[in-house]
């Protein structure tokens, strides 16, 4: 086949539209439309469904799609490690972690990762949803689990714990006795919401501490909500023990109560490890771990 004509395939098929494909190719609808007509004569199919508002797919034209749209991301990735065979670290590293790690304590400290890097561009995509790194969905990933896909490179950076948090006001708002889980019948629970997604070992302890019938109930799809209910003096959280250092006005409730250990997993594809991006994004996660850690150790905290 011919790769220009595929190239204008994929760009027509993603836009849905010859005029946008033509603008994003720099080429006039009618060299598109050519284009097109010039790949379903040689391929003997139809490829798109026209209509007065757009393109649509054959089931044909979905098949091609997909095979372009595998062809584009390995090309994104060849481009990538040329790109990467520099010494300088710039352009896009795409980050998939979830959104409690990401917001919590990943985004806090990204400052200092441009301070270092200012030509590098971070697109910071955070969901619960395992992305496919070897398709390309993103470059790295942070997850609380290991990851199982394969032909990736993975490195284990820390164990989280699940922990009851409130604030010194809260508690001295609300004095009675909070010294075994049946005392939960006495406070608000603000947890997040069990049937969402996240970490088995979360989830496990949340159930457990409904046995003890908390006395009133918020519950969060995601930590950081969570996290403002905690902060706002609304009850007790549910929160991973990597807050306690930014978020100091938190005091452990219960400390003998806590989830399983969580592993945190940082994990790239393995035609990604020359990469100067992910190096030096590696890096600076481990780097800013330790200091964690250290920090964590000087407040007694570990």
């Amino acid at each position: 086949m011919d790769w220009d004509k595929l190239r204008i395939f994929h760009a027509v098929a993603d836009a849905g539209s010859l005029t946008h494909a033509g603008d994003k190719l720099n080429l006039s609808q009618s060299a598109v439309s050519r284009q097109i007509r010039a790949l379903e004569e040689s391929l003997d199919v139809t490829l798109f469904h026209r209509h007065a508002r757009g393109l649509i797919l054959t089931e044909q034209g979905e098949l091609l799609f997909d095979a372009t749209t595998a062809m584009s991301k390995r090309l994104d990735t060849a481009a990538a490690r040329i790109r990467d065979s520099e010494d300088e670290v710039f352009g896009v590293l795409r980050v998939t972690t979830t959104f409690g790690f990401g917001t919590l304590w990943l985004a806090p400290r990204l400052p200092k990762l441009y301070e270092q890097y200012p030509d590098l561009n971070i697109d910071l995509m955070l969901e619960e949803r395992v992305l496919d790194l070897p398709m390309r969905e993103a470059d790295v990933a942070i997850r609380m689990k290991e990851p199982s896909q394969a032909d990736l490179v993975r490195k284990r950076l820390m164990t989280v714990q699940m922990l009851l948090y409130a604030t010194r006001s809260y508690l001295d708002a609300h004095p009675e006795p909070l010294e075994s889980l049946e005392d939960i019948s006495k406070h608000r629970l603000i947890c997040q919401t069990p049937s969402a997604p996240q970490v088995g070992a979360s989830a496990t302890l949340v159930r457990h501490l409904m046995t003890y019938n908390p006395g009133s109930l918020l519950t969060v799809n995601n930590y950081f909500g969570v996290l403002q209910g905690v902060l706002h003096d609304l009850g007790i959280g549910v929160l991973p023990d990597y807050v306690t250092e930014d978020f100091p006005d938190l005091v452990p409730v219960l400390p003998d109560i806590d989830s399983t250990d969580v592993p945190v997993y940082l994990a790239y594809p393995e035609e990604l490890r020359h990469s100067k991006r992910i190096e030096a994004f590696r890096d600076f996660v481990q780097d800013e771990i330790i200091a964690h850690r250290k920090h964590l150790r000087q407040l007694g905290k570990i």
